[in-house]
């Protein structure tokens, strides 16, 4: 196992730059997502850190040592690709294997090794078959055990689970955090499935076009985002953002929504200004409740309703902008209803015209 140390790491395509400037270190034996939108940067990060993109400045440490300019093979990384490039005339026993067969491992030791992987996958039944005669969760699978076969220090993956369906993906996960689980080692995950960061990461870095916007856990990214890229990135579905003029009246602070709605910001907004400005409110469904009479603060019209078992998530059209909500299941929401709608803003995040979140005090 190792720790991944990246320090000023930039890369330029010509005139362009993709990864700027960027310090990230990824613990010994810590489960690290990269997340963001597509074209923002984690593949080609991933990339340097495996050594298959040149680093324009900048350097990679691997455990202890600096291998920046270090070929791909000598890293001690392992690298799991979108798709899954197997070799369709292998049966998967060689397919595990072939990296060990490169090296000129004996038989005997690569007989072991692929049993020992086959074993963690489940891939015993499967050995003799080519991976035409196999499912997509099972290519993947395979995959997976031709890179941990190599017992690298560090596992790198480029959002293996995207060409799966979405109940494999499930199993997947599952699959991947027993495996972390069990070897411990140190593995970076490329996604832009923020439910995949979530569910499989003890470390979420959010890229936001070569930079990162916020690293911490999933429960810090999700409660304390530090600013409305990463609020409205984090979370299935988004944040819930409305527009207003915020005041300090002395005793606090209120905000102004469109048609003149206005709110009592939480306790910590009163130190983080004096004055007026213009602010976002932000506030996830969940902390959005149907009401009615004196206790709905704003009112609107359901345009969607997603009706999902045990929850639905009405979309509201309001004077103040379109309003996610989030209701029990056994709530009955049509769309076209008007509804009444109260927000928990003790619960709210507030941000600031430049995008930044106050502190949480």
């Amino acid at each position: 196992m190792a720790s991944v140390e990246l320090s000023q790491l930039t890369k330029r395509f010509g005139g362009l730059e993709v990864i700027s400037g960027l310090n990230l270190s990824v613990e010994d034996g810590s489960f690290c997502a990269l997340l963001g939108p597509s074209g923002f940067g984690k593949s080609t990060l991933l990339r340097m850190v495996a050594g298959l993109e040149t680093v324009t400045s900048g350097t990679v440490r691997i455990g202890d040592r600096d291998v920046t300019s270090t070929e791909p093979k000598s890293r001690g990384v392992a690298m799991v690709f979108q798709s899954y490039a197997l070799y369709p005339h292998l049966t998967v026993a060689e397919n595990i294997a072939f990296s060990l067969s490169l090296a000129g491992v004996s038989k005997a030791k690569k007989t072991e090794h692929v049993a020992r992987v086959a074993a963690m996958l489940r891939l015993e039944p499967l050995l003799e078959r080519k991976p035409a005669q196999l499912s997509g969760g099972q290519r993947q699978r395979v995959a997976i055990g031709r890179a941990l076969v190599r017992d690298p220090s560090v596992f790198l993956f480029d959002e293996p689970l995207s060409n799966l369906d979405a109940l494999l993906r499930v199993q997947m996960r599952l699959e991947l955090a027993k495996l972390h689980n069990d070897l411990k080692t140190t593995m970076i995950y490329v996604t832009h499935d923020q439910v995949e960061a979530m569910t499989l990461a003890d470390k979420i870095v959010v890229l936001d076009k070569g930079v990162i916007s916020q690293a911490g856990s999933p429960w810090e990214l999700y409660n304390r985002p530090a600013n409305r890229f990463v609020a409205g990135f984090i979370g299935s579905p988004g944040m819930n953002f409305l527009k207003g003029q915020a005041r300090h009246t002395g005793e606090g602070v209120s905000v102004t929504l469109q048609g003149g709605i206005t709110l009592t910001l939480p306790p910590r907004a009163v130190a983080a200004f004096t004055g007026e400005r213009t602010v976002e409110i932000g506030i996830r469904p969940e902390h959005v409740t149907l009401a009615s009479g004196s206790a709905a603060q704003i009112s609107g019209k359901a345009s969607v309703v997603e009706y999902l078992g045990n929850t639905s998530f009405a979309y509201v059209d309001t004077p103040q902008g379109s309003i996610i909500v989030q209701a029990d299941g056994a709530t009955r929401i049509n769309a076209g209803d008007t509804v009444g709608l109260s927000l928990t803003t003790a619960e709210a995040h507030i941000f600031d015209d430049t995008g930044q979140a106050w502190p949480h005090l």
